[in-house]
């Protein structure tokens, strides 16, 4: 097996930059267009998207005011077309790209992105655990990706899992993987959001997501959680796996009770190859340069979470929707 080398000083600068480009916006379809363009969402304002598209294609100033409320568009075309020097331009560009890159990542790159997930496996005793409230129940898998947890919920004998996911690559990936198992008689997937799950009242007895649900508004927050209490029978339950730290304040506060699963052994992601391990970590873990230099040293494609700086995926929380 050849060895991957370690890149010049030069080289791993150039690794680390953001590879999304201005006209990348263009990417989202008109929902998620104005998900993004809501003041403060993904702590983005409409001055900054003014001038980060100044010099851009008149395509995506187009998509952009035209997805804008009406009472908005004229404060942006204002300020879009005033005089600014390139050095304000370019860091709002910057911070636009920056903040936007997770929505970008799956919606631009969305078979990059299951290359990461599909390596950070889950704690086996989470599923375990739940197994008796998905036997035979109707789930939701909201924010599905690539269908992580929908493959488990099907593992786990759900009688049907809804899998509603946001992204159209993504989805198409999870509809692939799934196309030969004869478990996706029992999967029905559909676009949406936290926000505008589309489901009927009560319709679920589980309403399940995986690495996905925050306590952030443009990610789930308290219209999200709405929804899922909506969606979610009356005895039925809501469970978030792999919750962020951050969250767990706001969830516990609003009734969820949280499950942290002990580990024999430290956990790490497995990638698919040395390869895929440097190219994740030079997109995703760009902020954590000993991510590469651990795989370059080990010449292992299994990365601790604990090098990459992550919580390892070991706990859970949920609620018990009246």
């Amino acid at each position: 097996m050849s060895l991957i080398k370690l890149p010049t000083q030069n080289q791993q600068e150039a690794l680390f930059e953001n590879p999304f480009h201005i006209e990348d916006l263009t990417v989202f379809d008109d929902t998620a267009m104005r998900n993004v363009l809501v003041p403060g969402s993904f702590g983005l304002s409409i001055e900054q998207f003014a001038h980060s598209v100044q010099g851009a294609p008149t395509a995506v100033v187009r998509r952009i005011e035209c997805n804008l409320p009406v009472e908005q568009r004229a404060l942006f075309l204002h300020i879009y077309r005033q005089p600014t020097v390139c050095e304000q331009m370019m860091l709002a560009r910057q911070q636009v790209l920056d903040n936007l890159f997770w929505e970008l990542t799956y919606w631009k790159t969305p078979e990059l992105y299951e290359q990461l997930t599909e390596g950070e496996w889950l704690h086996p005793g989470i599923f375990q655990q739940l197994s008796p409230i998905l036997h035979d129940r109707i789930v939701l898998d909201a924010g599905a990706g690539s269908g992580r947890a929908t493959k488990l919920c099907l593992k786990y004998r759900a009688k049907q899992v809804y899998a509603v996911e946001p992204s159209p690559g993504l989805l198409r990936i999870l509809q692939r993987k799934l196309s030969d198992d004869i478990a996706a008689q029992r999967l029905i997937t559909r676009l949406g959001r936290f926000d505008t799950l589309p489901l009927d009242d009560q319709s679920v007895d589980v309403a399940l997501s995986c690495s996905a649900f925050t306590a952030d508004d443009e990610q789930g927050g308290e219209r999200g959680l709405d929804e899922l209490e909506r969606v979610t029978k009356s005895g039925g339950q809501i469970v978030l796996i792999w919750p962020r730290p951050q969250d767990r304040a706001w969830l516990i506060a609003h009734g969820f009770t949280y499950v942290s699963l002990p580990v024999q052994q430290e956990m790490c992601v497995h990638f698919r190859s040395l390869h895929a391990a440097l190219e994740c970590a030079q997109r995703f873990y760009a902020h954590n340069r000993s991510v590469v230099r651990y795989i370059l040293r080990k010449q292992c494609p299994e990365v601790p979470f604990s090098v990459i700086g992550l919580n390892p995926p070991r706990d859970y929380c949920w609620l018990r929707v009246p």
